[in-house]
């Protein structure tokens, strides 16, 4: 059974389709890599999968409360620290236990410092940090390496393996190679053609919080 499948979807931005004819499925225990260059779609379809906008055409059958989204901003709050951003997290999604968090994405010594006094890797440690503390089976990831150095990657990548050899699923957005045993699915093929607008008011304003990088769901 999968946790979440595509049928003939298109996604569209600012009213125009930018992918159509998408159909695949992700099951527990797989990861699925999207490839394709920049401004190809990859951001949009992500935010659909998460239930952020609506579909343009077809169908994205999932349980809207079994996906994490983490999109290019790290969306925490400057003004609490490492603990309290996470523990925020933990409260919002059902109380998971934030100790092996701390521990797996090396934030332990971190934990008092407020989260407006990190690095820019530390930020997108701790951000990334919060997937675990979701209990949410389906990880859904838009570039989550950005500003990390390469030990960091390697912790990002342990922790993706680990949620699903338990049993979860991960789709994500990445140009790098981060040693997964994957499915790699091109775009590009799919990019829509140009001949039909959609106006209305949901869709234009999913583009403007599109723009805004969306960071977490």
């Amino acid at each position: 059974m999968s946790f979440i499948s595509v049928t003939d979807l298109a996604v569209s931005r600012g009213g125009l389709p930018v992918l159509e004819g998408l159909t695949f499925a992700v099951k527990a225990g797989e990861i699925l890599v999207l490839r394709g260059p920049n401004g190809a779609g990859k951001t949009t379809l992500l935010r659909t999968l998460a239930g952020l906008q609506p579909p343009f055409a077809g169908a994205v059958t999932s349980d809207p409360d079994a996906v994490a989204y983490a999109a290019h901003a790290d969306g925490l709050k400057a003004t609490l620290t490492v603990t309290e951003n996470l523990s925020f997290w933990s409260g919002v999604y059902g109380g998971g236990d934030i100790a092996p968090a701390l521990k797996h994405f090396n934030l332990e010594a971190l934990r008092d410092r407020p989260a407006g006094n990190l690095s820019a890797g530390q930020k997108r440690r701790l951000g990334l940090a919060r997937l675990m503390v979701t209990q949410r089976p389906i990880w859904v990831l838009d570039e989550p390496t950005v500003s990390l150095d390469k030990a960091s990657v390697a912790i990002f990548a342990e922790a993706v393996k680990e949620h699903v050899a338990k049993g979860g699923a991960a789709i994500i957005a990445t140009h790098i190679d981060l040693g997964f045993e994957e499915t790699v699915f091109d775009v590009t093929p799919f990019k829509a053609r140009h001949d039909v607008v959609r106006n209305d008011f949901d869709t234009s304003f999913d583009d403007f919080e599109d723009d805004k990088d969306g960071a977490f769901l």
